[in-house]
């Protein structure tokens, strides 16, 4: 069950970055070009918050239940003081969820905007820095060189 989650966790991460990626360059195209707010504009937020709130799902299962260097890893005594626990156990949850906190933030006041304009920008700047932060906490071998990009 644990290879599965992981494997789950792992690949649905290309599937919250493609969306955030699309989501952030129609957010910057919109607001730039001052273009109305479509239903497309509206989707593509919304599948990246949904995408990200399925890797949560996801990532919670692992860390409560099933991962090495989850909340178990955690409280052994002195556990924070090796990197690979402090990053999986800590830090990687702790700044996904308020990625994903700060993307359902973004779309929900950009939808609540009352011209287009206002709610492309404020959709770019949140949806920004949710990818920026999804982009920083993902393992891509900077933190742990034994977990490859495609593998798990």
């Amino acid at each position: 069950m644990y290879q599965i989650l992981l494997y789950l966790h792992s690949y649905l991460r290309y599937f919250v970055l493609g969306a955030g990626l699309v989501a952030v360059y129609r957010a910057y195209v919109g607001w730039t070009g001052r273009r109305p707010f479509s239903k497309g504009d509206n989707a593509f937020g919304a599948s990246f918050v949904g995408f990200m709130l399925l890797q949560l799902i996801v990532g919670l299962g692992l860390y409560f239940g099933l991962s090495p260097w989850g909340l178990k890893a955690v409280k052994v005594a002195g556990a924070l003081k090796d990197p690979i626990v402090r990053f999986f156990g800590v830090q990687h949850v702790a700044l996904m969820v308020l990625a994903i906190i700060i993307a359902q933030v973004g779309r929900t006041l950009s939808k609540k905007r009352l011209n287009d304009t206002a709610k492309h920008k404020t959709a770019f700047i949140y949806y920004g820095v949710a990818l920026f932060l999804v982009l920083l906490m993902i393992p891509w071998g900077i933190w742990n060189p034994y977990r490859p990009l495609f593998r798990y």
